[in-house]
């Protein structure tokens, strides 16, 4: 799902890490509306509250919805930074840290957190650190998929996705057709599973509340494993296999 970059990185590949990824955003943005009353996982309407928020002169939230952005911005920093640090010795691995650090503030937000707005210091935190996640997540699979693939909020994906169903009317060629159609599944199933993972959450935060960012948490902990249970299985069936075969 990770391991797989540039030419040995298939449609499949990019199937899984958008599905398994955009469920997880979905259940963090549910959560961060109805923990702290705004958007955690996209920064697009942050610049419009900040604009509103200026307007009225309350300097404060606007000052506010501008660090939001920022946090949002530190997260894909830090992943890509610490992902080109690890790569330059151990390629394969070069996703684990910046998943593992998503995987944290998850946790820890999940575990201190509670119900608040952005107008007191908690809540800011908490708003904080989400979008501090999702910056992380959706700069790391941006760079594994080379750009086919985000998962933190839907608007481009809307836009490709109108954009390759109307292409379907001129394109002819079976090799055409056969790669906008496969584009369409992947939006699709990034679409879908973003709003699987909402409803998921939605439902889970009238028992867990902000605790619902655990569930976040353990997907992503299955996404980090994933390629590895998938060899352990394979080399395991493939011993088996072998003293069948002796016998």
């Amino acid at each position: 799902m990770f391991r797989h970059q540039g030419n040995r990185r298939s449609h499949l590949h990019n199937l899984r890490l958008a599905t398994i990824l955009s469920f997880v955003a979905g259940i963090v943005n549910v959560t961060g509306v109805l923990a702290v009353k705004t958007l955690t996982t996209n920064v697009t309407g942050h610049f419009a509250y900040f604009a509103e928020e200026m307007t009225k002169r309350d300097y404060v939230t606007a000052v506010t919805f501008f660090i939001l952005t920022l946090f949002f911005l530190f997260g894909a920093f830090c992943s890509n930074f610490t992902s080109e640090l690890v790569s330059k010795k151990y390629p394969e691995l070069a996703h684990v840290i910046p998943i593992s650090i998503e995987i944290l503030m998850l946790f820890l937000i999940g575990f201190f957190g509670t119900k608040s707005t952005l107008y007191n210091l908690e809540g800011r935190w908490i708003a904080f650190g989400m979008l501090f996640s999702m910056g992380i997540q959706n700069s790391l699979v941006t760079k594994i998929s080379k750009s086919t693939v985000r998962t933190t909020h839907l608007t481009g994906l809307f836009t490709d996705l109108g954009i390759e169903l109307s292409q379907l009317f001129f394109f002819k060629l079976p090799d055409e057709v056969e790669k906008l159609k496969t584009s369409i599944i992947l939006r699709l199933s990034i679409i879908t599973s973003f709003f699987l993972g909402c409803f998921l959450g939605g439902y889970t935060y009238h028992f867990l509340e902000i605790k619902t960012l655990f569930v976040a948490a353990f997907f992503l902990l299955i996404a980090q494993w994933y390629d590895y249970i998938r060899l352990r299985y394979h080399v395991i069936r493939r011993n088996v296999f072998k003293r069948k075969i002796r016998y």
